[in-house]
């Protein structure tokens, strides 16, 4: 079985668009690790998408705190992109995001969860990867995100897999970022694809956010 694993996408529709037209026509099912909504301007059309194309969900903690943005104070791009969702996200779909589980499996082998199998949001960089395996021994991979940096690693024969950030990379490539699973050989493909970045700036600008959630974009940051 082959597997699209996309997280991060945190209101950036352009980023996500060009990831499901990118996503291969084999690929049996898409993932989706958390954070569809906060920082971006289109919170409301990726939770569609999300909705229409991903087979599993998780949530994350912009999925999970949207309602409350002001436990954000220390963070003043987060905030105002979770004040944001909070007034765009309504009824069935607000509901329906406070409603996902903080962790899951696949098919009974992959294991889903958006920061850390125990810590939640807890960052798992690539470095701390090695520490996951501890959680893995019923299963044969872990897809996590939270981070923003994509990653994979193979320990013990178990897939570790960070398939980056669709809407807001920080590990110094701009480019939209996901991965696809070969189930059959649990080998992973790790891609980034192009997207009008200009765009989603000025949307960022027309809809009163702070300008730093669209400039952040050029550099991967």
């Amino acid at each position: 079985m082959k597997l699209g694993v996309i997280s991060d996408i945190h209101g950036n529709l352009p980023a996500l668009e060009a990831v499901l037209r990118d996503i291969p026509e084999d690929v049996d099912d898409i993932v989706c690790l958390g954070d569809v909504v906060g920082y971006g301007p289109w919170p409301l059309e990726c939770l569609r998408k999300v909705w229409q194309h991903c087979d599993v969900v998780v949530q994350g903690n912009h999925d999970r705190e949207f309602v409350d943005p002001e436990g954000y104070t220390d963070n003043g791009q987060a905030m105002e992109g979770l004040r944001y969702a909070k007034k765009e996200v309504k009824g069935s779909y607000r509901e329906w995001l406070q409603n996902l589980p903080e962790k899951t499996s696949y098919n009974e082998d992959i294991f889903l969860v958006h920061s850390h199998p125990e810590k939640i949001d807890y960052y798992v960089v690539p470095r701390d990867f090695p520490k996951i395996r501890a959680f893995l021994d019923d299963y044969k991979a872990c897809f996590l995100g939270h981070t923003h940096i994509q990653h994979k690693a193979v320990i013990d024969d178990r897939l570790i897999l960070n398939p980056g950030s669709v809407g807001q990379p920080r590990d110094g490539d701009p480019r939209a970022a996901y991965a696809v699973v070969e189930t059959e050989d649990w080998s992973a493909e790790l891609r980034r694809v192009e997207y009008d970045i200009g765009k989603v700036q000025d949307m960022v600008e027309e809809q009163g956010l702070p300008s730093e959630i669209g400039t952040r974009l050029e550099s991967g940051r």
